[in-house]
């Protein structure tokens, strides 16, 4: 057991996100999100919600330049509640909206890939980690 640690960060989630440098991203990603055919590295947190794991990670992660973070745009623009959830745990509101195969393509290269048990559609969030102060 570790003191002041969010529960949801586990040994593995918290191992990657301290390998990760500056600039790499981790996604957060929807049980939808095809993450096994995207990424080299794929975490499965099933009974985790999408802006709860936001919400623990920002606690260790501080966030980079803009854009920091990005989610996946509905198709006719609206705002979900589970994207206004990802706004608020994000902690910013410096945030971009890609259209979904142009968040595949943001995806791709992530360092990690962590799904949740989130089933709420475009509940999908990219962060990018800043300078640890």
């Amino acid at each position: 057991m570790l003191s002041g640690i969010h529960p949801l960060l586990t040994g593995p989630l918290l191992l990657h996100l301290d390998a990760m440098g500056h600039s790499d991203a981790v996604v957060l990603a929807d049980a939808h999100f095809p993450a096994h055919r995207l990424a080299a590295r794929v975490l499965d947190l099933p009974g985790v919600a999408t802006p709860d794991l936001m919400a623990a990670i920002r606690t260790v992660v501080p966030l980079d330049d803009a854009p920091a973070v990005d989610l996946m745009a509905t198709p006719d623009g609206e705002q979900l509640p589970v994207q206004e959830e990802l706004v608020a745990a994000s902690g910013t509101s410096d945030v971009r909206f890609l259209d979904r195969f142009a968040f595949y393509d943001a995806a791709a290269p992530a360092y990690l890939i962590v799904r949740t048990g989130e089933t709420r559609v475009y509940g999908n969030a990219i962060l990018r980690k800043g300078v640890v102060g």
